[in-house]
């Protein structure tokens, strides 16, 4: 894959960035510096640790850049479960972005196992060599 913009799990991420950051604008002023930061930053933090690891030049490298791409998705989905209990998600909003950041996971892992796959099929190669 020459791009990670490509990558269908980085389009994923793309998208729930943007929902957040559509959710968010309806959160109050005084969330600005806590909950919506916060919520916004870790959405960002999904997608740049997938391209991140997708410019990296080992396997292991990449993998690891995914892992923490996967602590980024969960610690959304906290922050999301913060504005529900906080009444500033509905409970739409929230089953909504639920469902997106549950297929992101999905999508993350199966990316993160090709690439170990990736990762051992190689080193099988070049320990028969």
């Amino acid at each position: 894959m020459a791009s990670f913009t490509e990558l269908d799990v980085w389009k994923k991420a793309r998208s729930i960035r943007m929902q957040i950051k559509e959710l968010t604008a309806s959160f109050p002023v005084d969330e600005k510096f806590r909950l919506t930061d916060q919520i916004i930053r870790s959405s960002r933090s999904i997608g740049n640790n997938i391209a991140e690891g997708h410019g990296r030049f080992h396997y292991q490298d990449n993998i690891r850049f995914c892992v923490i791409a996967r602590g980024s998705l969960t610690e959304t989905l906290d922050h999301l479960i913060v504005g529900f209990d906080d009444g500033l998600v509905s409970k739409e909003q929230f089953t909504i972005l639920k469902d997106e950041i549950d297929l992101c996971m999905a999508k993350l892992n199966g990316y993160i196992l090709f690439i170990k796959t990736k990762r051992d099929a190689i080193g099988v190669v070049s320990k028969t060599n």
